[in-house]
C-alpha cells in the first residue's frame, strides 16, 4: 500500500509537472506535428486578413453603388456624369457605366445609328461588352474566396492528422517504456488534441465567412445584373428615339 502511495503521489507530481501550456505542448509536440499547427496557425491569419479584407470592402462596395445609383437616377445627363467619372472609376458599377458609355461614344461618333441593322450592332455590343466587364469585375471579388473554402474544407483533416500522428507518438512513448501511467499518455495526446483545436480555429471562420460573403457575392452580382439590363434598356431606347428625330 505504502508503494502504491508513493507510486501514485510520484504520478501527480510528474503530470503537475509537465507544462500544459499552448507553447509548451507545441515546443514539446513532434517535428511533423510542429509543422501542422504552423501550416494552421498560417492559415488561421490569413484567413482573418481576408475576413477583414472582404467584409470592409463589401460594405463599401454596397456604400458606393448607392451612392452611384442616387446620381444615375437624378435625371441628370449621362454625358455629364461620365465625364464627372472620367476614366479613373471606383467600384464595378462605375466601370460598368463607363464601359458601356464609351462604346456608346465610340459607335455614335462614327455615324454608325443611321441604320436599322448599324444600331441592332451598336447594341449588342454595347450588351457584350458590359457582360464582359462584369463577369471580369465579378472575377475580381471572387478573389481569395477559394482559399476561404479550401481552408474551411481541409484544414480539420490537417488537423486530424497531426492528431493521429501524436496519439501514434503516444502509444510508441507506452511501449518503449512499458508503462501506461498517465504521464506518459497525457502529454503526447495533449499535443495531438491541440492539432485538432487549431484545425477547427482556422476550419470555423473560414467557413463561416466564406458562406456570408458567397451571399454578399451574389446579391452584390444581381444587384450589377439589373444595372446591366436597366442601363442597356437606355441606351437601346435612346437610339430608337435618334432614328425617329
Amino acid at each position: 500500500m505504502e508503494n502504491q502511495a508513493v507510486d501514485a503521489v510520484a504520478l501527480a507530481g510528474s503530470v503537475a509537472g509537465a507544462d500544459f501550456s499552448l507553447w509548451g505542448l507545441f515546443l514539446k509536440a513532434d517535428i511533423l506535428v510542429k509543422g501542422v499547427m504552423m501550416v494552421l496557425i498560417l492559415a488561421s491569419f490569413w484567413c482573418w486578413a481576408i475576413i477583414f479584407e472582404k467584409g470592409i470592402r463589401f460594405r463599401r462596395l454596397r456604400a458606393q453603388a448607392d451612392q452611384f445609383e442616387d446620381s444615375f437616377w437624378s435625371g441628370g445627363s449621362l454625358e455629364e456624369l461620365f465625364d464627372r467619372i472620367g476614366t479613373r472609376p471606383d467600384h464595378p458599377m462605375e466601370i460598368l457605366f463607363v464601359s458601356a458609355m464609351r462604346e456608346w461614344r465610340r459607335s455614335t461618333s462614327k455615324g454608325l445609328a443611321g441604320e436599322d441593322f448599324l444600331r441592332a450592332g451598336i447594341k449588342d455590343r454595347i450588351v457584350q461588352v458590359m457582360h464582359i466587364t462584369l463577369t471580369r469585375e465579378i472575377e475580381r471579388l471572387e478573389r481569395y474566396m477559394g482559399f476561404l473554402a479550401t481552408v474551411g474544407s481541409t484544414a480539420p483533416f490537417i488537423g486530424l492528422f497531426g492528431t493521429v500522428w501524436g496519439i501514434m507518438n503516444s502509444f510508441q512513448a507506452i511501449a518503449l517504456t512499458k508503462n501506461t501511467n498517465l504521464a506518459v499518455v497525457a502529454p503526447g495526446i495533449a499535443e495531438a488534441l491541440f492539432a485538432t483545436a487549431l484545425g477547427l480555429i482556422a476550419a470555423i471562420p473560414a467557413v463561416v465567412a466564406y458562406n456570408k460573403f458567397s451571399t454578399d457575392l451574389g446579391r452584390y452580382t444581381i444587384r450589377l445584373e439589373g444595372f446591366v439590363g436597366e442601363f442597356s434598356a437606355i441606351l437601346s431606347r435612346q437610339l430608337d428615339e435618334g432614328r425617329g428625330q
